[in-house]
C-alpha cells in the first residue's frame, strides 16, 4: 500500500514537471533562465514555499 502510494506520488511529480515544457516550451525556457539568474536565497525561498504548499494540501487531504 505505502509503496504504491509513493510510486504514484513520484509519477505525478514527473507528469506535473513535464506539463510546462511540453505545453509552453518558450515560457519554460524563460522561467529556467530567470531561475539561473536568481540568487541562491531566492531559489531556497521558492523551494520552501513549494514544500509548504504541498504539505498544506496533504494535510487537507489527510483530513
Amino acid at each position: 500500500m505505502l509503496e504504491t502510494t509513493l510510486i504514484s506520488a513520484i509519477a505525478l511529480v514527473f507528469i506535473i514537471e513535464g506539463i510546462l515544457p511540453f505545453m509552453f516550451p518558450n515560457a519554460w525556457k524563460r522561467m529556467m533562465t530567470a531561475a539561473l539568474q536568481g540568487s541562491e536565497k531566492e531559489l531556497r525561498v521558492m523551494g520552501f514555499i513549494s514544500i509548504s504548499i504541498g504539505m498544506i494540501i496533504l494535510m487537507f487531504l489527510a483530513g
